[in-house]
């Protein structure tokens, strides 16, 4: 037919009804249905890979041997095209995308297995990440917050933070990572800590702590002390910042201070069932005051 332009568009049902009267007036209108017809099977989900190749090649030799020129129906290329793109990037996500995640709420722990079926024990405000499918092969994991790791012995395990990097090959260790704070307690084993230029070997009942960039020279503790597993905090020497910002984990409070030196150094610890038992825990030792207005604690000196 002489008009292609106007057969590509009844292809596409896009002609008015003048056009598709002309082209009904063409003596190969049979044919045209005919070619339509047989587009119109692509449509079908199954598809004979090894026919359709057969069937190509077939067609592509005739076309050669006739000199005959074909036009594609680009919009129908481009919409497959769009359907295997789609397939190929759900096949990734499905079978080599294998992220696991598990994240905690403030205020909540959270205990799991590994696929190795070593122990974790998700402390507030906390996540870890790794990839299920890698993992016999590559025991590797990405913490943000602070986790309790009970490992099983095999391939080196290491657990991953913004700060350091922990390396076991089974043993329990506890590992928190905060806002410019780290800390690895050894409670059985021996685990290796590196922090930038620094490794590390910590044995049973020795910890590694970094404050504000800064390596702590505090390098024993004591295993036996309650921590956050028996739902209390512990502290030595540390920062008052840090103990508040616990406080804020454990409990979903957000804590303003009013002329408070938050560098101040508190040792001891607070409960995790009380908010107010806990406050008074941190505040009397220090002498400062505290109160509550809904979810927002203010904490002050005595003589404000």
């Amino acid at each position: 037919m002489e008009d292609k332009n106007n057969i590509l568009k009844w292809l596409n049902r896009e002609t008015s009804d003048e056009e598709l009267a002309r082209l009904q007036e063409s003596k190969d209108f049979k044919t045209l249905e005919k070619i339509a017809h047989y587009a119109s099977q692509i449509e079908t989900p199954k598809v004979n890979v090894d026919k359709a190749l057969k069937d190509f090649k077939l067609r592509t030799q005739k076309t050669a041997k006739k000199g005959r020129i074909i036009p594609f129906n680009f919009k129908q290329i481009s919409k497959y095209a769009a359907i295997i793109v789609v397939l190929l990037t759900t096949s990734y996500f499905l079978f080599f995308n294998n992220e696991t995640s598990f994240k905690t709420q403030f205020s909540q722990t959270k205990t799991f297995n590994l696929p190795d079926n070593s122990e974790v024990i998700l402390n507030s405000n906390s996540t870890i990440t790794f990839n299920k499918n890698k993992w016999k092969s590559n025991r590797h994991l990405t913490l943000n917050g602070e986790a309790f790791f009970k490992v099983q012995k095999g391939k080196k395990f290491t657990v991953n933070t913004e700060i350091g990097e922990v390396t076991v090959l089974g043993t329990k260790f506890n590992v928190k990572e905060r806002t410019n704070y780290f800390e690895v307690k050894t409670y059985e084993g021996l685990v290796s800590v590196a922090y930038k230029d620094t490794l590390v070997k910590l044995s049973k009942g020795t910890i590694f702590k970094v404050v504000n960039g800064t390596i702590d020279t505090v390098n024993t503790f004591d295993i036996n002390e309650n921590s956050w597993l028996q739902k209390e905090s512990n502290f030595k020497s540390t920062a008052l910042r840090f103990v508040l910002k616990e406080i804020e984990n454990q409990f979903g409070y957000t804590i303003e201070t009013k002329d408070i030196d938050l560098d101040i150094l508190y040792s001891g610890g607070f409960t995790h069932a009380d908010v107010n038992i806990a406050l008074q825990s941190v505040t009397i030792p220090l002498q400062l005051s505290y109160k509550i207005e809904g979810e927002k604690i203010i904490i002050f000196n005595y003589d404000n």
